[in-house]
């Protein structure tokens, strides 16, 4: 199969979901409505509720939806032959993951720009919000600790021993272009979008030829960990306009370029597939199903994503017609970055033999899904006369400071969550301490830090616990279409189109985990069988709070109770 079949066909297939599918999920089933005021209007406060122009929110939202996940998930995934990862990103990127994050989306939207916690106890009940900030509270954090972790290493290992210190100084040279750009469209209002994405645009591809020359060498991995969390506090308290709405906007185009070289490159190189499109036998590897849900992520649905669609997204649109473009259409772009992964590492390595050297175990596949991604970028990048090293720095670039839009955007969710649990407390004093959002930030960075640092016999904590990190992520984007399901119930509006990706989600995560659980136990991973079965009994435990809540609207009879 030619590669450029599938990319023309994929994107084509993208295009007609958005148009149709989007558009049945915008008018018939959620009703989107131009005229109300948002959030961003209600509560306007030039720190998180802030009316944003489509074009910059979508590059925020996308860039802190696209972190490694819609990468290194499809990577992996390809060990059980291209066939099945692409119709699950295909597949479910239409109907899991663009529609889950258009439904929590447009949930904040209609209360006050909530996140998805908060949401909770107005469509479940107050104990079911508690336990949904706890869950909210361990992925997230989890996840931005092995963030800073990995960020970290790269930095401090030598390119000739698979790191990236070439990619240190564009990558923190975004920070400065992005508070640039930031004051140059705020605050200077006779700067247009336009020309500052110009000058923003050759600041990064002038600070990535300046990496790629000059790789920052000699700092050890923790203080690279120190570093970040640094940068992570701070981007937590400013100002959205100020660092992390240009700082994700000049990222996303960093990957659209890439993106656009991706599929140009496909266009010219037209390689073949060499992957086998199916294969089941892999040494050590889990089964294909329930296991391909998981592994590839982001790039079909995640529950982290509703966590951004509420929690910053929600306070930054400025009209409701907005929200399909930037939820929906960004999720189909992450999906369609997927797909370009999917290719990269299934085409670029032309002999059949090679790629199954490389894809021989599951273990091969894991540690190697990025080097795999960038090294087959770099292939492709090289038939449109880019040598392949600087395709390698290019691609490297991309990967790493994704992974950093991802790590400011969760440390500020963190916070979020952390306000929202201080409420939980039943106590004025408790709610003001921990509301204050320069604390809050402590505690996000201090649990982030935790999960990055601390070592349990050598290994970081953060790394122990990651085996549970891609199950419980899935469960989250479950409880995410579980909350939209019962709104849509509850006010008597089509609600199947969220009520079977909600069904779907749940059973294949809850028999990966269990699973999972049972290998533990097995090995005697106590932590892990503790942990795992804790989050396992709150999800249940928050699916008969719905039940009970379902129950009792049944009784009353009443389709109002949430306010519209």
């Amino acid at each position: 199969m030619n590669a450029v079949v599938i990319a023309l066909g994929a994107i084509f297939i993208f295009l007609l979901a958005y148009r149709f599918y989007g558009g049945l999920l915008e008018k018939k089933v959620l009703g989107i409505d131009p005229s109300r005021s948002t959030p961003a209007h209600q509560f306007k406060d030039g720190i998180d509720f802030v009316p944003t122009r489509k074009e910059i929110l979508f590059g925020h939202h996308f860039a802190s939806i696209a972190g490694l996940g819609p990468i290194v998930g499809p990577a992996i995934a390809v060990v059980w032959g291209w066939v099945p990862a692409l119709l699950w990103v295909v597949l479910g990127g239409i109907f899991f993951g663009a529609v889950h994050d258009f439904a929590t989306n447009f949930l904040s939207l209609r209360h006050q720009g909530m996140s998805i916690g908060g949401l909770t106890e107005k469509i479940i009940s107050r104990r079911a919000r508690v336990l949904f900030l706890l869950i909210i509270f361990f992925v997230v954090s989890l996840a931005m600790g092995v963030f800073a972790h990995w960020v970290g290493h790269l930095f401090a290992t030598p390119i000739k021993n698979g790191g990236q210190p070439d990619a240190v100084i564009p990558v923190f040279s975004l920070i400065f272009i992005a508070i640039i750009i930031g004051v140059l469209v705020n605050r200077i209002k006779k700067v247009g979008l336009f020309p500052a994405t110009i000058i923003g645009l050759l600041l990064m591809f002038g600070s990535l030829w300046l990496g790629y020359k000059h790789p920052v060498l000699g700092i050890k991995f923790e203080y690279w960990v120190y570093i970040l969390l640094f940068y992570t506090y701070f981007a937590s308290v400013l100002p959205v306009w100020v660092l992390l709405q240009p700082r994700d906007y000049i990222n996303s185009y960093l990957l659209f370029i890439g993106l656009f070289l991706i599929y140009l490159g496909l266009l010219v190189f037209h390689p073949r597939i060499t992957a086998p499109a199916l294969q089941v036998n892999i040494p050590d590897a889990p089964q294909l199903i329930p296991f391909i849900f998981i592994v590839v992520a982001c790039g079909a649905i995640s529950g982290f994503h509703n966590l951004v669609s509420s929690g910053t997204t929600a306070r930054q649109i400025e009209s409701e017609k907005d929200a399909k473009l930037i939820s929906f259409g960004g999720m189909l772009t992450e999906s369609t970055l997927s797909v370009g992964v999917i290719l990269a590492c299934t085409s670029a390595l032309l002999v059949k033999s090679s790629w199954a050297q490389e894809y021989a175990t599951w273990a091969n596949a894991s540690k190697l899904a990025l080097p795999h991604f960038i090294q087959g970028t770099a292939i492709i990048l090289s038939h449109l006369g880019i040598p392949e090293s600087l395709g390698r720095t290019l691609f490297a670039l991309v990967v790493v400071s994704f992974a950093m839009t991802t790590l400011d955007t969760g440390t500020r969710l963190l916070r979020y969550n952390i306000e929202e649990l201080g409420k939980s407390f039943g106590s004025k004093v408790i709610a003001e301490f921990l509301g204050n959002r320069f604390v809050a930030s402590i505690f996000a960075v201090g649990a982030i830090g935790f999960f990055a640092l601390l070592k349990v016999r050598g290994e970081p904590v953060g790394s122990v616990l990651w085996k549970l990190f891609g199950s419980t992520n899935q469960m989250l984007a479950g409880l995410g279409l579980l909350i939209a399901t019962l709104y849509l119930l509850f006010h008597k509006r089509p609600f199947i189109y969220t009520f079977l990706p909600m069904v779907g989600v749940m059973v294949f995560t809850s028999w990966a985990l269990i699973i999972q659980l049972t290998g533990f136990y097995k090995h005697k991973n106590w932590a892990l069988v503790i942990i795992g079965g804790i989050i396992l009994l709150m999800v249940a435990w928050l699916f008969i709070e719905a039940v009970i809540a379902f129950r009792a609207w049944l009784r009353a009879k009443n389709p109002q109770k949430i306010p519209s």
